[in-house]
This record gives C-alpha cells, sequence and structure tokens, in this order.
C-alpha cells in the first residue's frame, strides 16, 4: 500500500509539473480522483471510493522554554467506502499509525479501526448501520474528521469513540434526524480499561463487569434553513453494578456565509472513573479507577473565510474534572481546571479538502489545593505547527 501510494503521488507531481512547462492548463486534482487525474478515465461508479486522510507538519514545542521540534505525521488513516446499490452501502476506516492488535479486544477488532460495518436502507425514512462505527455522541467538533483537528478538549481527547454495536435512523423531516444506537461500552477488558488490580496477597477488588456492557445513545441532529445547526446527545453506559456512566453533549453551530462558528457543552457522569484524569491525579485507591467523578467540557471555535483560498479561525477550550461523591479517601471537589486557547491561519489551494496550516496551540492546567496536596503543580504548554491537512481522493 505505501509503495501504491508513493507512486501515485510521484506520478500525480510529474503530471503537473509536465502541464506547467508544457503551458498546458492545469486542474490537477480539481473534483478528481487521482485515479482519474493519471488515467483520464472518468469514474461512473459510488460503489466503491478509496481515500487517505492526513495530517502531517513540524510541530515545535515549549513547556518552561523550548522543548522539542520535529515533523510528525499526526494522523493517517485509510478509508473506503460506496454505495452497492440504493439500499446496501458500506464503510471501512482504519488508522495506519497505531497498533493493530486485536488481541483480548472485547470484539475481537484492534483500536486502530474506525469503522467497519455496512449500512442498510430500510425504507424513506428508517436506516440502520451494523458493525463498528462512531459512538453517536453529540458537539460538532466530535463529528469532525479528526484529520481537521489540532488539539482535543481533555474530555474528548479521553473519550472513546469507536465501538461495535448497531444504529438505526430516523428522518424525522429531510432536515432533522434521530438516532438510537446500541454498541459495546468499551474495546479493552474490564480490568484494562478500569486499572483492576490484585493487591499484595493476590486478592481483587469486588467490583465486576457488567453481564451486558454495552452503551445506549439517543441523538438528534437539526438543521434550520443551513444556518443554526444542532448535534445533541444522551447516552447511558452500563460497566458494573451500580457503576453506571452518563454522558450528555449538546453542540450548535451558526453558518452566515463567510463567518461559521459552533459550541459545544459536554458533561461525563462517571460512576467508575472511564476518562482517567483523577485517577492519576489521586493515585487508584483500592486498586481500581476512583468512583463517582464528573467531567465538563466547553469548546468553541470561530472561522472566517475572508478570502476564497483563506481561512482564519480562533478556538477556545475549558474542562474540569471533579469527584461528585468521596469515596475510598478521595475528597469530593474540583481537582483540575484546564484551558485551551487556538488560533491559525488556513490556505486552500484547489477545490478539493487540501489545505496548508499555521497555527498557535496554548494550554494551562490549574490544580486546586486538594490537587496539590498529592504533588501536583500547574503547568502550561505551547505549540507552534506548520503543516498540511488532506483528505486524498484516491479513487
Amino acid at each position: 500500500m505505501k509503495k501504491i501510494i508513493f507512486v501515485l503521488l510521484l506520478a500525480g507531481s510529474i503530471h503537473n509539473l509536465y502541464a506547467q512547462n508544457t503551458g498546458q492548463k492545469s486542474e490537477f486534482m480539481s473534483n478528481k480522483t487521482l485515479f482519474e487525474e493519471l488515467t483520464d478515465v472518468k469514474k461512473k461508479t459510488d460503489k466503491f471510493n478509496l481515500y487517505l486522510n492526513m495530517q502531517a507538519g513540524f510541530d515545535a514545542r515549549f513547556r518552561n522554554g523550548f522543548d522539542e521540534g520535529a515533523f510528525k505525521v499526526q494522523q493517517l488513516r485509510i478509508e473506503m467506502k460506496g454505495n452497492i446499490n440504493d439500499w446496501l452501502s458500506y464503510r471501512y476506516r482504519q488508522r495506519l499509525n497505531r497498533s493493530n492488535d486485536g488481541n483480548n479486544m472485547i470484539d475481537n477488532l484492534p483500536n486502530s479501526i474506525d469503522w467497519a460495518g455496512i449500512g442498510i436502507k430500510l425504507s424513506p425514512k428508517f436506516s440502520l448501520f451494523a458493525g463498528k462505527q462512531g459512538v453517536a455522541y453529540g458537539g460538532f467538533e466530535y463529528d469532525l474528521n479528526p484529520i481537521e483537528i489540532y488539539e482535543y478538549c481533555d474530555l474528548l481527547e479521553n473519550l472513546s469513540g469507536f465501538m461495535t454495536g448497531v444504529n438505526v435512523g430516523y428522518n424525522v423531516t429531510p432536515s432533522q434526524q434521530l438516532n438510537l444506537q446500541i454498541l459495546d461500552s468499551r474495546n479493552n477488558s474490564f480490568n484494562d480499561t478500569y486499572g483492576v488490580t490484585a493487591d499484595a496477597l493476590g486478592n481483587l477488588p469486588d467490583l465486576k463487569s457488567s453481564k451486558l456492557p454495552l452503551i445506549y445513545t439517543l441523538n438528534w441532529n437539526g438543521n434550520f434553513n443551513n444556518v443554526f445547526k444542532t448535534r445533541w446527545s444522551a447516552s447511558l453506559m452500563s460497566e458494573s453494578s451500580n457503576k453506571n456512566l452518563y454522558y450528555y453533549a449538546l453542540g450548535n453551530e451558526l453558518n452566515l456565509g463567510k463567518f461559521n462558528m459552533y459550541l459545544d457543552f459536554m458533561y461525563s457522569q462517571e460512576g467508575i472513573d472511564r476518562n482517567g484524569t483523577i485517577s492519576n491525579i489521586v493515585g487508584r485507591p483500592e486498586n481500581h479507577n476512583t468512583f463517582n467523578t464528573g467531567y465538563l467540557a466547553v469548546v468553541s471555535q470561530l472561522n472566517y473565510r475572508f478570502l476564497p483560498k483563506w481561512n482564519v479561525f480562533v478556538k477556545g477550550m475549558y474542562d474540569t474534572a471533579s469527584v461528585t461523591k468521596a469515596s475510598d479517601g478521595v475528597e469530593k471537589g474540583n481537582y483540575r481546571t484546564s484551558w485551551g486557547y487556538l488560533t491559525g491561519l488556513e490556505y486552500y489551494p484547489m477545490e478539493t479538502n487540501l489545505h496548508f496550516f499555521l497555527t498557535y496551540v496554548g494550554r494551562s492546567y490549574d490544580f486546586a489545593a486538594r490537587a496539590k496536596a498529592l504533588g501536583q503543580e500547574n503547568y502550561s504548554t505551547n505549540r507552534i505547527s506548520v503543516g498540511f491537512i488532506w483528505q486524498m481522493p484516491i479513487f
């Protein structure tokens, strides 16, 4: 696969260079796949579409001064999808720079696979998707292609977003959709997910996995004249006896021509600490993750397309990590508050979504007195990145 991609890119570059030197009009990759560009044969089917999702560049990182500078491929995903006929479709996406080990996974699939399933159109209003898929959480940042994100908030960074199961969609109207989804609640085993370990005598804590470790999600996607859109959801995750997890998200987007923005509110209430931030701060009491934690996040991004090929954006993130009820000697209250502040400039040279970027990412982490008593200290990080993002249409 790597050799094929290299040859295609090399051939495309030679074609473009030849067109420039001979005075021919070059519209390389203008609403075409790489296959169409190289063969000059128009693709006439939607049964097979192949993409390479990429985000790569140079990062300069700072923490108490300059820390590291390096070229990195942050995202590299291969994606295949298509419509076999008017009622059957499929989608497959896998991250190439992650482990492909599926051993001990509850669904027998590695975490590198995001999507692997089929879609069935049951009627004009009802549809079904079965297989591994994105959890139908609300929020616009969560719903974006991961290659488009320069930095996630803490809550989303620690959220498991791809699980195996079924989703039933219902189009209430052409612009209003409801989704009911039932998926596995985790990828790894219960013990690995929640840090369950034996004590010095080899005894495991009295904490057992649910016999139906599933997540149930109700999702509403609304569209009001393409000006205001919603991505709202509520989820219940059954993990252990009397230790459920609840996740709520309210995503809102406003589109006003050259200007658009989204504002997402997210809250995770966890009977047993799935996120892991609190458990890392206080240590793992009683040989398992902390009980009764809560995570709040607010994210907003504003984009202004001041020229057809140029976009400027600013983004803010706010996260809190708290204990909602004291247990195992862990005090109730807020333990950490974090902020994120981003800005950047993007250039889109072609009609495809290829764009080059220059961004700044700042993060600040403030710990409450109860966390500082456990050895935590406030800190900040900064990053300047330059690179490119492209969902390259190969076929």
